[in-house]
């Protein structure tokens, strides 16, 4: 890219009530001039088909183009795809970054893994394809408008220029596909799928609370997420020398693999400037062991990082749990939550948009929930 300047981020609110999900667009190159070939413009995943429309209102408007570069899709949830498939009808997507669980070279010989003698290979692809509708529908949209498609699998050469998948693996991904919702019973349930069955049934449950003050941290890293969320594509995007992380709905062991991959390679975090907070800022996503080496330990008041959540007006205290913004806080990286707004993340050499204003961030919570 010629002329590169700096970056903006978008946080598009998504959801009605509690119903939360991710509609994330980014641009960078020279975004100040006013021909748009001089910048690289993606998104990442799409909310649902109401976010798709404002996805792509608010590129046409503020990025001045009908053309995405690069449309990643981290996950099959419908709060995380079903706007995309706005976004590939209404404008030129040039390609598509995705999760096909439902081909044979993913399922060869997955039969093996399930209880019923009956099931097969077949009948497994077509049960995902029928799970994941939202998904499906994507994909065969993409074949028909001629759209390349490529799986978001580690690549640590690299992937795309400024971006960069760093998990799942491919073999992790396919791990994880016999505890997806819409595939049979397992014959070996794992602990992600068990656990979390007994997390989601134990919210009929009264909610009890703790108090936390800025010594004082109860989040654990014993949460559990579904096998969807721990399929996200965890996305590096780098640009001059800052870096930013998309986490999608990922999970602990997730997160893990994609945060050993960097220290392995030598990676120096204190250039990681900005956080995508993950799965709406649940408390079963994250925990404070990979906090402390993205983040660094504690420290209080001092700001040293950015972290946005997409969390819908009315998702609290799921979403976001104050547990994990306070967290985040602790260490120096204040969450600002979209709750039915937009928000901007943006280099420090490019203005502010016009008509818009600096927004507050997540203050520390002395009670919060289990």
């Amino acid at each position: 890219m010629n002329n590169e300047i700096g970056y903006e981020i978008d946080f598009l609110p998504v959801g009605e009530g509690e119903k939360s999900g991710d509609a994330i667009a980014l641009h960078w190159g020279n975004i100040l001039s006013n021909d748009p070939t001089k910048q690289t413009v993606v998104v990442i995943d799409g909310g649902f088909a109401d976010s798709g429309e404002a996805l792509v209102e608010h590129i046409k408007k503020y990025y001045q183009t009908s053309t995405v570069n690069c449309v990643i899709s981290t996950h099959p949830d419908n709060d995380h795809v079903s706007g995309l498939s706005v976004v590939l009808e209404k404008m030129t997507v040039n390609c598509l970054v995705m999760h096909r669980p439902w081909l044979k070279e993913h399922t060869n010989g997955i039969s093996d893994l399930f209880v019923h003698g009956r099931v097969t290979d077949k009948s497994v692809r077509n049960r995902l394809k029928e799970g994941l509708d939202a998904a499906y529908q994507l994909e065969q949209l993409a074949l028909n408008k001629r759209i390349q498609i490529t799986e978001p699998f580690t690549d640590v050469g690299g992937y795309s220029g400024a971006l960069r998948i760093l998990g799942p693996t491919q073999d992790y991904y396919e791990s994880l596909l016999p505890d997806f919702r819409s595939t049979p019973q397992a014959k070996q349930e794992s602990s992600i799928s068990t656990l979390f069955g007994r997390a989601s049934s134990a919210v009929a449950n009264a909610v009890k609370k703790f108090a936390e003050n800025w010594d004082i941290e109860t989040l654990d890293n014993d949460g559990e997420t579904s096998a969807e969320n721990n399929s996200s594509a965890i996305t590096l995007f780098h640009f001059n020398d800052e870096y930013i992380l998309f986490t999608g709905d990922a999970g602990i062991p997730a997160l893990t693999q994609a945060v050993n991959l960097l220290v392995g390679e030598g990676f120096n975090f204190a250039k990681l400037k900005f956080i995508q907070v993950p799965h709406h800022g649940s408390q079963r996503n994250i925990g404070p062991t990979i906090l402390n080496t993205l983040i660094g330990n504690r420290v209080n008041q001092t700001k040293i990082k950015t972290a946005f959540v997409s969390a819908a007006k009315d998702g609290e205290p799921k979403h976001p749990a104050k547990k994990v913004t306070n967290a985040f806080l602790r260490r120096g990286a204040p969450v600002y939550a979209t709750q039915g707004k937009g928000l901007l993340h943006r280099s420090s050499n490019i203005p502010l948009r016009a008509g818009w204003s600096s927004a507050s961030s997540i203050q520390l919570y002395t009670e919060v929930e289990e």
